[in-house]
C-alpha cells in the first residue's frame, strides 16, 4: 500500500486539493492556506474590521467530482456506431435509436484509437474535397472543465484554425437582454452591456441600507465559477442591518438565507414593475435631478410616457399590480424606501445578467435596471447596480490571464487573445496561428441558436455574430447561411457537454441528427450523455484530473473581465495529473496533438511541446515569475496572490458620477468611444432612455416591436397574456441549477442525486424536480411526489412534482441543464424521462434583430404520467 499524497486541481467550481493513494482519488477538498501564504485584505466600516477565512469554498458538484470521475457513464474508449459503414450504408435515420431502447449504448461498438482516427480523418479529407472546408462544422459547449491550456479557448481553436471550419457562434447566452438592450442604453460592449464592480465590497459596507436582489440569486449560481466566496459577505452587510429585498417569481435560496421581503412577479412582468417603481419616483420628486439632468439622454421624453401622457396609460403602482400580480401597496412602498434609503441594485448574480434577462421581455428588463439604478445616482457613495458577488480589493495589477485570452491558441478573433496575452505569450520563434478565415466575420458562421434550423432547412439568415462586443452597430450586420461562396454543411465535430437540455426547443437537436446532409458526426467526450448517443464515431477525453494544467480561480478575463474580483483571494493553481487518465481516454490536447500529425500539421500544433511543455511557457508570459520560479510553483502547487496595499481603491462608475475620467482598471471605454475622454461609450457619453443606436436602425428600416429606441414596457411575446396561456395556462420558470453547473455534476450517477432537492429516486430511476404551488398541483389532482408531464406544443417531460408556496399560483419552477436526455419512444419525437426541460422552451428570437435566447417564456400544462410515451409528429 502506498502513502497519500496531496496534489493540487481546481474546478468551476472552485481550486481543490486532491488526496490520491495507489494511484486512485481518495478525496477532493477546498484549499486552506498556510502561514507562508499571502495575508488576506481587510475592510474597515462602521467600527468594525472585516476579514476573508483563510481558505477557498468549493461548490458541491465540484466537491463530488470522485463520483463523476469514475462514473459507470464514462466513455473509456474510441466507439463506431455499429450501424454505420463509411464506405456503404450509413443508416443515418438510426442515430440515437438506442435511446429508445433505454440502451444506447448497445448502438456501438468498441474501436481502437487507430482505426476511429483513420475514419475520422479520411471522411474529413473527403467531405473538403468535395465540398471545401466550410462543410465542418464544429463548436464546443459554453462551459469546459477547469485549465487554460485544456480549455475550449485554447487547444480548440489552436487546432481547429489550422484545420479550417465552420464555427457555431455562441450566442450571450448569460448576457441576453443586457446585450441586446442594455448595451445600447449605456454601451459596455467589451462586457457585453454589464457594468464594472470594483471596489464596492468596501463601499457597500461603509454606506449600504438596502440592497434590492431582482432575479438575483447568489447563493445558487456563486457569481460565476466563485464557489461560495460571497456568502460570508453578505453575512456582514445582514449584521450592519442591511435590508435584503428580493424580487423573482421563486423565493430563492439566497432569499431564503437573507432575505426580509419577497415580491413574487408573474414570469415576463419584471420591467412593469420597474415602470411602477420610476413612476412613484417621478410623481414624488424622490429621483436623483441634478444626476439624471447632468448624466441621461432623452430622460424628459421617456418620464413623459411612464406618467402616461404620451400613450395615455400612466405606469402606476395601480397599473403593475394588475401586470405583475404584485400589492400596488407593496410595491409603493418599496419605491419609497429605495429612494429614501442608500440602496445597491443586485440585478442578476453578476452585477447584470439574471434568468430575466433570458425571457421574452428581458431586453426591457435589462434597460428597466439601468434607468432604476440611474434615476437614484448611480454611482455615488451608496448607490450602484452590485450584486455582493464582485468588488474585493485584491490586487488587479498582478496579471495572471483569464482561460478567455486564448490559452495556446493565439487566436484574436474568438478569444481576447489580442488584448495583452498573445504579446506576451508568443514571439517570432512561436507560431502565432490566426482564425480559420471561415468563421471569422467575413467567413461562414452560423448561431448556435440555429444549429439545427441550419441543417435541416440547409439556409439562415440572422443579425448579429454571437459573442461580439467590439461596437454596438454589429448587431445590426446581416448575415445568411450558407454564406455566399461556401458550402452547406455535411459534418458536425461535436466537442463537449451537450446541448440536449441547455438550448430551447431542445428536440430540434435531436431531429437534426437524423439529416441525410449530415453525413458525418464525430463526438467529442468526456460522458456518454447529452447528444453523444448520435454520433457516428465517438472519441473519449478525460477530466482535468488527469492531465496537465495552470488556471486561477474564477478567472474568465475576455467579456468578463477581472473576474476573480469576485474571489476573497486571488489564487493561482497548478493542476496536476493526479491519476492516468481512465481506460483509453486522452486529454483534449493529446487528441488534437493525434490528428494534427494525422493532417501534416502535427509540428505546427505542438511545436514539440507537450501540455507540460506550453504550462512553463504560459507561466512566464505572466506576472507570476516575479513571485517563485516555474519549478517552486510545481512544488508547491498553489499561490496566492499578495494584496497591493499600495493600489488605490477606484469605485465603479464613482468617475462617471462625478464627471472625471475613468480611473477604475476595467478594459473600457476606450478613449475613441468617449466624447473628450469622459462618459460612457454611448453615442452622448450618456445613459441614452432613447437609445440613439436603435434609432439609427430604425432610420435605416430596422424596426423592431420588442426592441424600441425609447426604453418601453413591451408585453413578453409567450406569458399569461397571450393566447397560448387558454390552452397552456402555467408559466415556467427555468433558471440554473442550485447543485450542479448547467450539466455539470448532473447525471453520471454522481453525489448528486443523493440531494432530494436535485433528483427524487422513484421506483429505481432518478427523476428531475419540477416545483408547483399546491394550489396547482389540487386542481389537476397532483400530490407531492407524484410523477407528472409537463407538455406543450413543443414536447414532453416527465417530471417529479414538488409542492412549495415559494411560487405564485400560475408559475411553475424547474431547473435547465439536466444531463440526462431518456426519450421514452422515438428521439425528438417522445416524453423525455431524463428531465430536459429546455425542449419545453421555445426557439424564437427575443426580436427580430434582437437575436438572442428567450428560454425563461415558456407556457405549458401539467397533468399526472399515465406512463405514456406521448409521440408528437
Amino acid at each position: 500500500m502506498g502513502e497519500e499524497v496531496r496534489l493540487t486541481n481546481s474546478t468551476t467550481g472552485g481550486p481543490v486539493f486532491v488526496y490520491v493513494k495507489d494511484g486512485k482519488i481518495v478525496r477532493i477538498t477546498p484549499m486552506d492556506f498556510d502561514n507562508t501564504d499571502a495575508p488576506s485584505w481587510e475592510i474597515k466600516a462602521r467600527g468594525r474590521t472585516f476579514k476573508p477565512p483563510r481558505k477557498t469554498t468549493l461548490k458541491m458538484y465540484s466537491a463530488g467530482f470522485k463520483s463523476m470521475i469514475y462514473s459507470d457513464k464514462r466513455i473509456l474508449y474510441p466507439m463506431k456506431r455499429k450501424d454505420f459503414n463509411q464506405d456503404g450504408e450509413r443508416n443515418i435515420k438510426n442515430r440515437g435509436k438506442g435511446l429508445s431502447k433505454g440502451d444506447p449504448l448497445a448502438d456501438y461498438e468498441r474501436i481502437s484509437w487507430e482505426e476511429a482516427s483513420d475514419i475520422v480523418v479520411s471522411e474529413v479529407n473527403r467531405i473538403r474535397s468535395e465540398h471545401g472546408p466550410s462543410a465542418v462544422l464544429s463548436t464546443p459547449s459554453s462551459h469546459h472543465l477547469w485549465g487554460n491550456i485544456g480549455y475550449r479557448h485554447s487547444a480548440y481553436f489552436r487546432f481547429m484554425n489550422m484545420l479550417g471550419f465552420s464555427y457555431a457562434d455562441h450566442n450571450p447566452d448569460s448576457w441576453e437582454g443586457w446585450f441586446w438592450g442594455g448595451m445600447h442604453m449605456w454601451g459596455f460592449s467589451w462586457r457585453l452591456g454589464n457594468p464594472e464592480q470594483y471596489h464596492l465590497l468596501e463601499d457597500a459596507l461603509k454606506h449600504a441600507e438596502m440592497i434590492v436582489f431582482w432575479s438575483s440569486d447568489p447563493e445558487t449560481t456563486g457569481g460565476i465559477y466563485s464557489a461560495h466566496e460571497s456568502t460570508i459577505r453578505r453575512f456582514w452587510l445582514k449584521e450592519l442591518g442591511v435590508k435584503m429585498v428580493f424580487i423573482d417569481p421563486f423565493y430563492n435560496h439566497t432569499a431564503g438565507l437573507i432575505g426580509d421581503k419577497w415580491f413574487s412577479p408573474k414570469i415576463g412582468t419584471d420591467h412593469a414593475l420597474s415602470f411602477a417603481i420610476a413612476y412613484t419616483w417621478l410623481t414624488e420628486g424622490t429621483y436623483d435631478k441634478e444626476y439624471v439632468e447632468k448624466n441621461t439622454h432623452g430622460f424628459g421624453e421617456w418620464a413623459e410616457y411612464v406618467l402616461g401622457k404620451t400613450d395615455g396609460i400612466p405606469k402606476s403602482c395601480e397599473w403593475a399590480e394588475k401586470e405583475t400580480g404584485c400589492p400596488a401597496c407593496d410595491i409603493r412602498a418599496l419605491a419609497r424606501e429605495w429612494a429614501k434609503k442608500n440602496t445597491y441594485l443586485a440585478a442578476g448574480g453578476l452585477g447584470g445578467w439574471g434568468g430575466a434577462c433570458r425571457g421574452s421581455h428581458g431586453i426591457e428588463w435589462s434597460r428597466g435596471m439601468i434607468a432604476l439604478a440611474t434615476m437614484q445616482g448611480m454611482g455615488k457613495p451608496g448607490s450602484n447596480m452590485w450584486s455582493t458577488t464582485q468588488g474585493v480589493p485584491v490586487d488587479t495589477d498582478f496579471y495572471f490571464p483569464g482561460y478567455a485570452e486564448g490559452g495556446i491558441s493565439g487566436d484574436c478573433e474568438n478569444t481576447a487573445a489580442g488584448f495583452k496575452f498573445a504579446w506576451r505569450m508568443f514571439d517570432c520563434k512561436t507560431t502565432f496561428p490566426s482564425p480559420s478565415n471561415l468563421n471569422t466575420a467575413s467567413g461562414q458562421h452560423i448561431p448556435r441558436l440555429k444549429i439545427p434550423d441550419c441543417i435541416m432547412d440547409g439556409k439562415f439568415q440572422w443579425s448579429g455574430k454571437g459573442f461580439c462586443g467590439q461596437d454596438i452597430a454589429h448587431q445590426m450586420h446581416q448575415y445568411e447561411y450558407p454564406a455566399p461562396g461556401y458550402s452547406k454543411i455535411k459534418m458536425y465535430w461535436k466537442y463537449g457537454g451537450p446541448h440536449m437540455g441547455t438550448m430551447p426547443a431542445s428536440n430540434r437537436y435531436a431531429k437534426m441528427y437524423h439529416t441525410d446532409d449530415l453525413e458525418f458526426v464525430v463526438s467529442q467526450s468526456i460522458w456518454f450523455e447529452g447528444e453523444v448517443p448520435f454520433a457516428d464515431i465517438i472519441l473519449p477525453a478525460c477530466t482535468n484530473f488527469e492531465r496537465w494544467d495552470i488556471s486561477e480561480f474564477a478567472n474568465c478575463s475576455g467579456y468578463i473581465p477581472d473576474t476573480y474580483i469576485q474571489c476573497n483571494h486571488r489564487v493561482v493553481s497548478f493542476q496536476s495529473k493526479c491519476i492516468e487518465p481512465l481506460g483509453e481516454s486522452k486529454s483534449d490536447y493529446d487528441i488534437y496533438a493525434m490528428f494534427a500529425d494525422k493532417f501534416g500539421f502535427g509540428p505546427m500544433y505542438t511545436e514539440g511541446k507537450d501540455e507540460l511543455g506550453w504550462m512553463e511557457q504560459y507561466y512566464n508570459a505572466t506576472d507570476m515569475p516575479k513571485y517563485m520560479s516555474f519549478e517552486e510553483f510545481k512544488l508547491k502547487g498553489y499561490f496566492v496572490v499578495p494584496v497591493n496595499k499600495e493600489q488605490e481603491k477606484t469605485v465603479a462608475l464613482r468617475w462617471f458620477a462625478e464627471g472625471r475620467k475613468k480611473d477604475t482598471p476595467d478594459w473600457g471605454p476606450r478613449l475613441n468611444n468617449q466624447i473628450d475622454g469622459k462618459g460612457l461609450q454611448t453615442t452622448t457619453g450618456k445613459v441614452e432612455f432613447i437609445a440613439t443606436s436603435i434609432k439609427n436602425f430604425e432610420e435605416q428600416g430596422y424596426e423592431d416591436e420588442y426592441r424600441p429606441a425609447m426604453h418601453t414596457y413591451v408585453p413578453a411575446w409567450e406569458s399569461h397574456h397571450c393566447e397560448l396561456a387558454k390552452k397552456y395556462p402555467l408559466g415556467m420558470l427555468s433558471p440554473h441549477p442550485r447543485f450542479t453547473f448547467h450539466t455539470m455534476g448532473d447525471g453520471k450517477d454522481s453525489f448528486m442525486n443523493d440531494i432530494k432537492d436535485h433528483r427524487v429516486l422513484v421506483d429505481g430511476y432518478y427523476y428531475w424536480i419540477m416545483r408547483m404551488n399546491p394550489v396547482d398541483a389540487e386542481a389537476r389532482e397532483i400530490e407531492d411526489g407524484d410523477l407528472i408531464r409537463a407538455y406543450n406544443d413543443r414536447g414532453s417531460v416527465i417530471l417529479c412534482a414538488q409542492l412549495t408556496e415559494r411560487l405564485q399560483p400560475g408559475t411553475v419552477h424547474s431547473y435547465e441543464s439536466c444531463a440526462v436526455y431518456d426519450p421514452l419512444g422515438a428521439p425528438g419525437k417522445s416524453a423525455d424521462r431524463g428531465g430536459c426541460v429546455n425542449i419545453l422552451t421555445p426557439d424564437r428570437y427575443m426580436s427580430k434583430y434582437g437575436c438572442g435566447m428567450a428560454p425563461n417564456t415558456a407556457q405549458l400544462e401539467v397533468e399526472k404520467w399515465d406512463g405514456g410515451t406521448y409521440e408528437i409528429y
